[in-house]
């Protein structure tokens, strides 16, 4: 049995769990590549023009696989939190799919309620059942993929720069270095450090949360406004940079919260999607390094009293 893995959207966050899973029960285990150009093509194909761009680029990763196994996973992440849910794209992504590329193979489309264990495994012991009917089993290889998802840790945290920003924005734009054309090393060649969401306390992101007149309904939108509101308050970085796609509508509204938080605090937006060009976006990063290096000499120069 061949098991597709697409390395679209939270595949960066959650492939160890799903990897192990399949693997322990005996799957072999088919992954598309890093995404690329050709992936971008195939995706822009298949997909409804008014998705964003990581949606656009699943696909293409489904298209890239779905003739080189035998069941292939695409996850309806539904909650990954009580009271939250994820952005409604993904509620919907199986069906867009399926609808949308031609020759699918059976897929594992089941509802992902990740708000505790016990809810994981009714997704693991039905999507299990695509790949053995033993029971046992399923129930090994869960526990052996949760272990090996607890074992994981993403994150970017740079020391030893002049200046850090804080890099904020869904998972998946913030870590496909395809959609965000190498970001993070760019900054780091411009001689800024990053800091992303995961080394914020959950708790120091719900304080932050409680001072909105009404909590987001959205996982992603808490986190980020959480993030990038308490950078802010502590003075941990020097500027925000915020990665969103376009047509994100989750985003546009996050975006104009933290505005609102943040003050004249230096804030770059910066949108992508298949017609964003590498040239521009390096043009904007070199820009925004400009003015924070002149802020922070300025800061510098302000005569301090005892």
């Amino acid at each position: 049995m061949k098991v597709g893995i697409p390395k679209g959207l939270l595949y960066n966050k959650y492939h160890p769990f799903l990897i192990t899973f399949f693997g322990e029960l005996g799957a072999e285990i088919i992954t598309s590549a890093d995404t690329n150009k050709d992936i971008l093509d195939e995706g822009v194909k298949y997909c409804v023009d008014e998705a964003c761009l990581p949606v656009k680029i699943f696909h293409g990763h489904v298209a890239s696989i779905k003739d080189k196994c035998d069941v292939i996973v695409i996850p309806r992440v539904m909650q990954l939190r009580k009271n939250e849910f994820i952005c409604p794209k993904f509620c919907g992504l199986p069906e867009m799919v399926i609808n949308s590329i031609e020759n699918m193979p059976i897929s594992i489309t089941e509802p992902i309620y990740a708000t505790s264990k016990k809810s994981l495994y009714k997704w693991a012991k039905t999507a299990g059942k695509k790949v053995t009917s033993n029971n046992f089993k399923i129930k090994s290889a869960f526990i052996k993929a949760l272990n090996a998802q607890e074992k994981y840790h993403t994150g970017i945290l740079d020391e030893g720069f002049d200046m850090k920003i804080a890099l904020v924005g869904h998972s998946y734009n913030i870590y496909d270095n395809f959609i965000n054309m190498n970001l993070v090393k760019k900054l780091n060649n411009l001689g800024i450090g990053v800091e992303t969401m995961e080394f914020t306390n959950n708790l120091i992101i719900d304080l932050q949360i409680e001072e909105l007149y009404k909590k987001p309904f959205w996982t992603f939108a808490r986190e980020n406004y959480g993030f990038a509101a308490n950078a802010v308050k502590e003075r941990k970085v020097d500027g925000i940079i915020y990665v969103s796609s376009f047509n994100c509508g989750t985003d546009s509204v996050i975006i104009e919260l933290i505005k609102s938080n943040i003050g004249n605090f230096p804030l770059l937006i910066l949108k992508v999607d298949e017609h964003t060009g590498e040239a521009g976006i390096d043009t904007r990063i070199e820009a925004f390094a400009d003015m924070l290096e002149r802020r922070v000499c300025n800061e510098s120069d302000i005569p301090t009293h005892g």
